[in-house]
């Protein structure tokens, strides 16, 4: 039908009840004005609109009962809202065309409501025009329950590896400590606090979601779990260092007395000056050397009777009335030994250098020992041992003479020999 077809129709329709005068009146301009709306806020008038833990938003036309913890997008009503006028010609009362739509020549179109203003959407919302109506469409996180928009709630979906945060409109997603935010903002990705500044003083270890702080041989992780401790590996025994121990930070060292030097990375040593050319003996001096130091000596030990027939060798002549009661020869010999060394200890070796057939030797000390320190034990007829009978402490020297006595007793000849031995007690145990 077209739309002149569809205005004869309605002529005549109007003829017919209002007849003729009534169409010819048709023809003045009389305005045509749709009523005024007037929202009801029903949060007010309805006492305990909403029951429990809701409460209760007001719209156009009605209201909602929601969680409190949802977000509403409200505006105020302004009066295009409030109020829709639309005025029109007499000529125009009818409209040919559905609603939505507008006579356009002898058809209908399409009618823009959001371009000409005649929707009832809220500042917050979109329209979207639709062919013969319109939507109202909410911003993006936000869900249409009737007229209002309602805060979508995504963190009910579980997007987030670890925590998820709702805000209005939207979501983030945060991380445990130890983590951080993915590209995809979602996941979560471990960080490496070493590479970040980890408070770590020495060595710093990246574990998952976390780190640990370990300290370089030699120190003690603190109680705060990040600094380190020096550890005085001295305060452990006495036993580190055969003489001293010397902290240092992280490690320790040992040293040695004068006289002495390092013999790996505990023991002492004596230092032999005699050999290494340390000593200051004169030229006529024989230098000896002892634990911890050395003795300078005469080359020409004899004395009166005795005269020196090769080094360290005296003998007593025999025409020489004087030398009747003494040894034959005094043989000077010299040895060092440490401090508090376990007894008994055998500490030398006495050997007869001439020995006659029918002989019997016997071997005794003939003086120097005078608190009974040491003893002679006899080996066989041509030697014998001293040995240390009690422990000794030094710095301390001894000069015991060692006698062998020779008895013939066939030949009614007897004889002696004297080993001068200088004992020189060093003042440590090593």
């Amino acid at each position: 039908i077209t739309l002149s077809e569809q205005w004869a129709a309605v002529t005549s329709a109007r003829g017919a009840v209002c007849g003729d005068s009534a169409l010819l009146s048709g023809t003045s301009v009389v305005p045509w004005q749709i009523g005024i709306r007037t929202n009801i806020n029903e949060c007010e008038r309805i006492t305990d609109a909403c029951q429990g833990e809701m409460k209760c938003f007001n719209h156009y036309g009605g209201y909602l009962c929601l969680p409190r913890s949802a977000s509403v997008i409200t505006a105020p009503e302004s009066p295009s809202q409030s109020q829709l006028h639309m005025t029109v010609e007499s000529n125009e009362a009818f409209n040919p065309c559905p609603v939505g739509y507008h006579a356009q020549g002898e058809g209908c179109a399409d009618l823009d409501e959001c371009e000409l203003d005649m929707h009832d959407c809220q500042p917050s919302q979109t329209c979207i025009n639709t062919l013969g109506s319109f939507s109202c469409q909410c911003p993006e996180g936000y869900s249409k329950i009737g007229l209002e928009c309602v805060d979508i709630d995504e963190c009910r979906y579980r997007y987030c590896q670890h925590r998820c945060v709702n805000i209005p409109g939207t979501f983030s997603c945060e991380c445990d400590p130890g983590f951080q935010v993915a590209a995809n903002n979602r996941s979560c990705v471990d960080v490496n606090e070493c590479e970040m500044g980890a408070p770590c003083e020495q060595r710093c270890y990246n574990t998952y979601g976390t780190f640990l702080c370990r300290c370089e041989q030699g120190y003690d992780l603190g109680p705060d779990g990040y600094s380190c401790n020096d550890i005085d590996e001295c305060s452990y025994s006495s036993y580190m260092c055969q003489y001293q121990c010397v902290n240092d930070p992280g490690k320790f060292s040992c040293i040695c007395p004068e006289g002495y030097q390092l013999l790996g990375t505990r023991l002492c040593q004596d230092v032999n000056e005699c050999e290494n050319g340390l000593h200051q003996c004169g030229a006529d001096q024989s230098c000896v050397n002892i634990h911890g130091g050395y003795q300078c000596v005469n080359s020409n030990h004899c004395q009166e009777p005795y005269i020196q027939v090769a080094e360290n060798r005296c003998t007593c002549p025999l025409m020489k009335p004087e030398c009747r009661d003494l040894p034959y020869s005094i043989v000077h010999r010299y040895m060092s030994i440490t401090s508090d060394r376990s007894v008994p200890s055998d500490i030398f070796h006495i050997q007869a250098t001439s020995v006659y057939p029918g002989a019997y030797n016997t071997f005794r000390i003939r003086s120097g020992d005078d608190n009974g320190d040491f003893y002679i034990r006899q080996i066989n007829n041509v030697s014998a041992m001293l040995v240390l009978a009690r422990a000794v402490t030094g710095p301390r020297e001894y000069t015991l003479d060692l006698e062998m006595v020779s008895v013939n007793p066939l030949m009614s000849y007897q004889t002696s020999s004297s080993l001068r031995l200088s004992v020189y007690v060093g003042p440590y145990s090593f």
